[in-house]
């Protein structure tokens, strides 16, 4: 634990239930639950009450965790604390262990799980998300790491106001980081008022980071690299329309991995940054370097109809440095209106003369 977090806990330290390990109380009654090997992260979750936090000590944990109340910290030890899939003849406990997630946190429409963090440790080998979110607000998400799971390393849905920062996502079978309006219905872009992804690093998966259907966020100063796609904004017939949002500052470089078509998209290789029907989306001063590759999308900063024909208006490609990408550093096979390219440093265009 942090030195700051002792002093405001230690003073009244008690032993909690069985299998709990310790629980520490504060004169202010918030409360850590120490979870050491061999225990249940689980168990100490069930036993938090809003503001208490959950503290992991290093070791590696058997299990999927469900979070469903506001206000609860999970917090481990880095990469000495590792959550892995239960043993395949563990029994599945909950939604989050049947549906094949490490980490979920779980709200329901009309009432959203408020203000939980998690932190500072390893999520990996899930058959399907690392760490899932759903009807969430304030959801923090810090310096995890989620790897080698089946579809997303971090997802979020039908949420608001999250916050993805200094998170690590590598070899996840889709995106590292996704966000999106909904995974299993059609609508309009969700206004996420404000998701915030910052200081990530996503290295080696299908997609570095996934906006589908969503607006109103912040994607700044991040590192992707050694995906089949940087950047992939998705958007769609829907009201409104996805986009209203801002890609800044972020280092996208070498996303030459290649990927298999699915039934959604085509082969994926080689691309900065896509928008497909987005709207009023700003990418400005990143660094688009040596994205190379032959399918439909390959190039540094490509807009793109989308699949369902709705075009890309209103975007700005601005002061961006993007160079030894190809087919394309910069290329437009859109007709939406109000999308500009200015003060870009490139050195070949898709039409010619935006660089």
């Amino acid at each position: 634990m942090k030195k700051r977090t002792i002093k405001i806990l230690v003073p009244v330290a008690v032993v909690s239930a069985a299998g709990l390990g310790l629980a520490i109380h504060s004169a202010s009654a918030e409360t850590a639950h120490m979870v050491h090997p061999g225990e249940s992260i689980q168990k100490a979750v069930d036993a938090a009450q809003p503001g208490d936090t959950v503290v992991v000590l290093p070791g590696t944990y058997r299990e999927s965790v469900l979070v469903t109340k506001p206000d609860v910290t999970l917090r481990g030890s880095g990469g000495r604390t590792v959550v892995r899939p239960p043993e395949p003849d563990a029994r599945a406990a909950d939604a989050c262990a049947k549906a094949g997630n490490g980490i979920c946190v779980q709200g329901r429409a009309g009432k959203t799980v408020d203000g939980v963090h998690i932190e500072s440790l390893t999520v990996t080998g899930f058959k399907k998300n690392g760490v899932w979110a759903s009807w969430t607000d304030h959801l923090t998400v810090r310096q995890v790491t989620s790897e080698h799971n089946g579809v997303w390393g971090i997802a979020q849905e039908r949420s608001t106001r999250g916050a993805f920062i200094g998170n690590t996502a590598r070899a996840n079978g889709d995106a590292g980081i996704f966000v999106a309006n909904t995974v299993d219905a059609e609508g309009g872009a969700t206004d996420t008022r404000g998701t915030e992804l910052r200081d990530n690093t996503l290295t080696d998966n299908r997609i570095g980071f996934t906006a589908r259907r969503v607006r109103n966020m912040s994607v700044h100063d991040n590192s992707l690299t050694g995906n089949c796609t940087g950047v992939f904004v998705v958007g769609d017939e829907g009201k409104p329309q996805a986009g209203a949002m801002t890609i800044e500052s972020n280092e996208i470089t070498g996303n030459n991995k290649s990927c298999a078509k699915t039934e959604r998209l085509p082969a994926l290789q080689g691309t900065g940054i896509v928008l497909t029907g987005a709207a009023d989306t700003k990418v400005r001063s990143n660094t688009i370097r040596d994205n190379s590759g032959t399918s439909p999308m390959s190039g540094g900063v490509v807009l793109f109809k989308s699949f369902v024909g709705t075009k890309n208006t209103g975007n700005t490609i601005s002061g961006n440095v993007a160079l030894g990408n190809k087919p394309a550093d910069l290329a437009n096979g859109d007709t939406g209106k109000g999308n500009s390219f200015t003060d870009n440093v490139c050195a070949k265009s898709a039409p010619t003369g935006m660089c």
